[in-house]
């Protein structure tokens, strides 16, 4: 499958392609150690993300406790001026076989899908940090965007339907993740651009995993709350956005 066959359907699904203004902004070279940061922390959330929701819906304690080691390391560096993490050390300790086995099919599903985004998006997490390093680019901790807390107050507050919604606003951010990928990789640099459409088939695994994890848990045929999540996610990357970050608006200036 070629690159343009894997972004169609990421295309087709998201609302909006990302703005012209946000692109003219994302190609100034002075802001390239902003966005590798912000592209870092935000491969850190999406693993976060997947483990919290193995901790709520799934694991029993050890299995919750299990998942905390496993992201402690690039929290404790990331959000807690920690130690340089032994990446390639961690990334082993990262296993599905090691969390328990449920008889649920979505259960398992949930865990089999989560554990392999986790152990995916913390890999890419140190490549990101592999390509700041290659430039000279120190992590300088930086403030969130607003988009994954605006997209969230798309959220119903009860479950199960809490839940489906949560995976279909996992589905978005990972599909809004590929399709800037895509956008950015002509303006980099050779090795980063290769790096960035070498991310396209895995981001856009993910957002179709979210999505059938949403249905198969999901009473009813969940398209009626894609379309609405969809709406939502649409108008926070089309409006206005005072902060530069990887998911960020349109770009305003500050007054």
């Amino acid at each position: 499958m070629t690159y343009p066959e894997i972004l169609a359907p990421v295309l087709q699904f998201l609302h909006c392609t990302t703005p012209e203004a946000w692109l003219q902004e994302a190609r100034k070279p002075e802001n390239l150690p902003l966005l590798l940061t912000d592209h870092m922390v935000c491969e850190l959330k999406a693993a976060q993300t997947a483990m919290l929701l193995i901790r709520k819906y799934v694991a029993d304690s050890q299995g919750a406790a299990m998942l905390l080691e496993w992201l402690k390391p690039y929290e404790a560096f990331t959000f807690r001026e920690g130690p340089e993490p032994d990446f390639i050390a961690l990334h082993k300790q990262i296993s599905k076989s090691a969390m328990p086995q449920t008889s649920s099919p979505w259960e398992q599903a949930l865990i089999d899908r989560m554990v392999l985004l986790i152990k995916e998006e913390l890999h890419h997490f140190w490549q990101v940090r592999e390509a700041m390093v290659a430039r000279g680019i120190p992590y300088v901790k930086i403030t969130a965007s607003r988009y994954a807390k605006g997209l969230l107050r798309s959220i119903r507050t009860h479950e199960p339907v809490m839940l489906v919604d949560k995976l279909i606003c996992g589905a978005y951010i990972e599909a809004r993740s590929c399709e800037r990928f895509a956008a950015l990789a002509p303006w980099l640099d050779g090795d980063l651009q290769k790096f960035y459409v070498s991310l396209l088939r895995s981001e856009a695994r993910h957002y179709q995993d979210y999505l059938a994890l949403a249905q198969q848990i999901s009473e009813d045929n969940i398209q009626a709350r894609v379309q609405e999540i969809g709406e939502a996610e649409a108008a926070l990357i089309q409006s206005g956005d005072p902060e530069f970050r990887f998911h960020s608006g349109v770009p305003v200036s500050r007054v």
